[in-house]
């Protein structure tokens, strides 16, 4: 029995990757907590150090101590290293190493690959990591290469250089984490249209996925894109317009109030953007109306697309969800999107992947209800917050409890694999169904 437990070639794809995860988390935390990683030179309680390297790893952002200021050179670079095997996940990585090293990727490596990028066939999977690094890496460097410019107006261009390259991959990968110091973010920037668009571009980049990119890429050549880049940028685009609309108005005599025409424009299309599992923010959060907040949560809870850096339970899951619906009320029996039928399993996968993430987001806001003394619109958005792998926080993350701090830490774990894999990692090994019940019947509604 136990013999198995530990056989790691027994092991499915989906606790190969949980497994991993945790043992980069648990390594870069013991990291985090040496006294060369702080700028005082003083430990950090390992309990906070997990939480940061969960974080981190699971690019969200949230944290207990201010990256900027709490943390030396070598901590912040150990930051921005789990940060990206965290956006690229540990098994991308691992095989780029092994390309280099020209090793043989094994049917195994292949199939756990597979479950990491979230890809329906291992077919190509091995051709599509090539891809990720190449694009993450011509991304990030642009995105480094503008920031570096544009900061080093405002301070020495060495450390405009850092700051470029730090803030590159944290935003390309969703991960919201800045080193403005005091939990300030880019409030400094709020009206700054280079240092906003070029952060959008970086957020909206690595939220599409790796498969959109390609597809773009391969555009002019193919002159056609496929069912899942057509939704991924259908519902990224209306989400995008309908978040910064919301912000708009809402916000409007509010934390837009001291802005400019263009600044409040900007502001609200960078807080939609950001929610998106980003993290980063122009405005003061805890400031928000409640009716923003509560817009913010289900725009952070939708996410951005499969295979991404991001979070969320994903905009191909809504939009599967909504055409459910749509066909439902218009009496049809399939989900149809430009011509083409969803499979009624991806209807079922669906509905699973939410009610799970609803049921864990609903487990976790009652029990920090009972150990936070918190409002609870701000408890139910630090949750979502979490569990979305996103980074935005109305303050309250610093001043959680212990047992709050190993409630979130799970919730980003949680998220950053997906519910379902996280079901398929602990759960039983399913056997085939030999044989189906009788249909029975039902009331519904």
């Amino acid at each position: 029995m136990f013999a198995g437990l530990f056989d790691l070639s027994k092991w499915s794809p989906p606790r190969f990757l949980v497994c991993g995860f945790a043992v980069i988390i648990l390594l870069g935390g013991l990291v985090l907590s040496l006294p060369v990683s702080s700028a005082q030179g003083t430990s950090l309680r390992y309990l906070d150090a997990v939480f940061t390297a969960t974080s981190a790893t699971c690019v969200t952002g949230l944290v207990v101590v201010d990256t900027g200021t709490y943390y030396s050179i070598f901590g912040q670079v150990v930051l921005l290293l789990l940060i990206q095997i965290g956006g690229l996940g540990f098994m991308t990585m691992a095989t780029l190493f092994a390309l280099v090293l020209r090793k043989r990727i094994s049917l195994r490596e292949r199939m756990i690959l597979q479950e990491a990028m979230n890809q329906p066939s291992m077919q190509g999977i091995v051709q599509l990591i090539r891809r990720v690094f190449r694009y993450s890496v011509a991304i990030e460097a642009a995105g480094a290469l503008l920031f570096t410019l544009r900061w080093s107006l405002d301070m020495p261009i060495g450390r405009a250089a850092y700051f470029g390259v730090f803030h590159a991959v944290s935003f390309f990968n969703n991960a919201g984490f800045d080193l403005f110091g005091e939990y300030h973010s880019l409030t400094t920037y709020a009206e700054d249209p280079m240092v906003n668009l070029i952060a959008m571009a970086l957020i909206v980049l690595g939220g599409l996925g790796f498969v959109v990119l390609a597809d773009l890429l391969e555009y002019p050549k193919s002159r056609c894109l496929s069912l899942h880049s057509k939704i991924v940028l259908c519902m990224t685009g209306i989400l995008i317009v309908s978040g910064a609309i919301a912000v708009f108005a809402f916000e409007y005599g509010n934390t837009l109030g001291p802005l400019g025409g263009t600044g409040k424009i900007l502001a609200s299309f960078f807080q939609s953007v950001t929610a998106r599992t980003a993290g980063a923010n122009t405005v003061d959060i805890s400031a928000l109306h409640q009716a923003t907040l509560f817009f913010v949560i289900f725009l952070m809870f939708v996410g951005a697309a499969p295979g991404s850096t991001a979070g969320g339970i994903k905009v191909t899951t809504f939009a599967t969800l909504v055409g459910g619906v749509h066909a439902m009320v218009r009496g049809k029996d399939d989900i149809v999107f430009f011509r083409y039928r969803l499979a009624r399993g991806r209807l079922l996968k669906a509905l699973t992947i939410t009610m799970l993430a609803m049921a864990l987001i609903a487990a976790v806001t009652m029990a920090l209800c009972v150990t936070e003394n918190a409002a609870f619109i701000r408890v139910f958005f630090e949750t979502v917050s979490a569990f979305a792998t996103v980074g935005l926080s109305t303050g309250l993350t610093p001043d959680l409890s212990d047992a709050g701090r190993v409630l979130i830490a799970c919730m980003m774990f949680a998220g950053r694999l997906g519910p379902l894999t996280l079901a398929y990692a602990l759960g039983p090994k399913s056997e085939k169904e030999l044989y189906r019940y009788p249909e029975g019947k039902l009331i519904i509604g």
